[in-house]
């Protein structure tokens, strides 16, 4: 299951909890659970789409590798000296 389908079960729950005629206790610890994932998803979600817009706009997260294709040698460099 995704984070975002997780996030939307999560919202029905916490629409749906204060009307089921639940006990306060048992409606305080689902609404303050689901309230706490809710945030940790959220920040995940969050977390990642920005890590996707650094690696898509200005490429900070890619790295480049260069890899000469014949290295130099020192007795290459200093014949033509």
């Amino acid at each position: 299951m995704s984070r975002e389908s997780i996030v939307f079960l999560l919202g029905i729950v916490v629409f749906i909890a204060p009307s089921l005629g639940l006990p306060e206790t048992w409606k305080f610890y689902i609404l303050s659970g689901s309230g706490l994932l809710l945030m940790i998803l959220g920040y995940l979600l969050r977390r990642s789409s920005y890590l996707r817009t650094i690696e898509t706009e200005t490429g900070e997260r890619v790295t480049d590798s260069f890899v000469e294709s014949q290295p130099e040698t020192l007795s290459n460099v200093t014949r033509s000296i």
